[in-house]
């Protein structure tokens, strides 16, 4: 199908360079590129912030259908071959219409989901976290038997070996259902391809758009996506389900077709919070699944007012309303003037510089024919071509001064929450007037590396509402504990 609805590249770009210019006016001229960069204080992705130890006894069990399954196979109640049936069943009941998965074998799926109950009745689970669930994969991340072809005409590869992420996934047991769709080579926040679950008249939101169509429609109890600016949160937030973007380098992309190198993340989307958790845990060898259901008493909340600028009504009313269920629960919540609107803006600007230079870099080493591209991604490229390196220079200047300046919010909170996306998902039909907006809050969180989830917290008109939560680097069990304590909030 023809996704070419005129680009609005040139608009864009013209917009980043006069606020990054009016950014940079009298910063000091010291200031160096943040190419290689973490934030001020931290040491391996560590920060202090409150301890959630103490908080985890006589924590709940996790809740999420992917828990759910893994204690059904534990139990006896559930096999894996049982897990594998309903995705097949639910690829091929939906897939048609929402276009989600883009390539798989299900006769392999069948296959490895019987190797896993055979492990498990021979005595082999110990360890395997994820041993028999089902798990979709984002078509920018290679697994090897399945093409990548990063959602484009123009590219395809055949990888024999996975990529790390997918990897570690099948290490833990995980049965790999298929790839799903994505925006062209992600360099998008709409996949105008795919079709929102909840109302298949609408964008599922993008890049990982097959992601969010794949969990939302049960196709896989949880997928593996990518985040550069707003990839895995958006999609997440417009289809209703969980995306967690993990602190950045948390979660190794190689094996991923590279968007930005010093902005892409490697993440996961699920139905809950302790669903997602899991799979980051995984994913990072780390074990922020001990904090889920530990609570929230005393956490101190920074509600960020211009995240709510120009947001729909009923979705400005469905993010005061979680952050009211966290505030029963024994959270401190206060309105926070940082980040500002131009904060949110000057964020926006670099990054779109800084993504775009690389992803041009790197597509003029891939060699392909532009003209098979999609016409906004073509386009976007070129201008990102043409721009001087001191303008992309300047862009990691104003990363370093803004990554500098928001991590010192995380003295006086441990949490902020906005909006993930300030509107619903749009028409398919009326998408191109809302690019800018849909991912504006997201994208200073993966531009300057802070972990943040987006959290489903209602609906507008039966179309779901994200709860954005960001924490400082390395904190991503602060947002395991607030995310979990919103469990069943829809």
């Amino acid at each position: 199908m023809s996704v070419q609805r005129g680009s609005i590249a040139a608009a864009s770009f013209a917009d980043a360079a006069r606020v990054l210019a009016a950014a940079l006016d009298g910063a000091p001229p010291a200031t160096r590129p943040a190419i290689d960069y973490v934030a001020p204080g931290v040491a391996h992705g560590e920060m202090a912030g409150p301890s959630l130890v103490a908080l985890a006894d006589g924590a709940g069990p996790p809740a999420g259908p992917l828990w759910d399954a893994v204690r059904g196979m534990a139990d006896g109640s559930t096999t894996a071959v049982a897990l594998a049936e309903v995705a097949i069943a639910a690829v091929e009941a939906r897939n048609d219409e929402l276009v989600g998965v883009v390539a798989w074998d299900p006769a392999q799926v069948r296959a490895d989901a019987a190797a896993a109950d055979a492990r498990r009745a021979a005595g082999g689970a110990g360890g395997l976290a994820l041993l028999g669930i089902p798990v979709t994969v984002k078509d920018v991340i290679d697994v090897a038997g399945l093409p990548t072809r990063a959602g484009s005409a123009a590219y395809e590869d055949h990888p024999a070996v996975d990529a790390v992420g997918v990897a570690r996934l099948r290490a833990a047991g995980a049965v790999i259902v298929g790839k799903v769709s994505t925006h062209e080579f992600a360099l998008g926040v709409t996949s105008p391809q795919s079709r929102n679950p909840r109302d298949p008249s609408r964008i599922p939101g993008g890049s990982s758009g097959g992601s969010a169509v794949a969990v939302a429609s049960g196709m896989s109890l949880a997928s593996l996506g990518t985040d550069t600016r707003a990839s895995i949160r958006v999609p997440a937030a417009l289809s209703g389900v969980v995306g967690f973007k993990p602190t950045y380098g948390r979660v190794p992309t190689a094996g991923v077709v590279s968007l930005s190198w010093t902005m892409d993340h490697v993440a996961p989307m699920a139905t809950t919070v302790a669903d997602a958790a899991l799979v980051l845990d995984v994913l990072a060898g780390t074990s922020t699944v001990a904090v889920a259901g530990a609570g929230v008493d005393g956490l101190r909340i920074g509600v960020a007012t211009a995240g709510f600028s120009d947001a729909e009504p009923g979705v400005r009313a469905a993010v005061h309303a979680a952050v009211d269920v966290l505030v029963a629960a024994g959270a401190k919540a206060d309105e926070t003037d940082r980040p500002s609107l131009a904060d949110l803006d000057l964020a926006n600007a670099a990054g779109l510089y800084v993504s775009r230079c690389e992803a041009a870099a790197f597509h003029r080493s891939l060699g392909l024919d532009r003209s098979l591209y999609w016409e906004e991604v073509a386009d976007q490229l070129a201008l990102a071509t043409e721009l001087p390196a001191v303008d992309y220079l300047d862009a990691q200047r104003a990363r370093g001064l803004l990554l500098a300046d928001l991590a010192g919010l995380f003295e006086h909170v441990d949490l902020l929450a906005m909006p993930t996306s300030p509107v619903v998902a749009p028409p398919v039909d009326d998408f191109a007037q809302y690019l800018m907006l849909l991912a504006r809050n997201a994208i200073p969180w993966s531009f300057l590396g802070f972990p943040a989830v987006s959290v489903p917290c209602g609906s507008v008109g039966g179309l779901p509402v994200g709860l954005q939560l960001v924490a400082p680097w390395g904190r991503e069990d602060v947002l395991v504990a607030a995310g979990c304590a919103l469990a069943g909030l829809v």
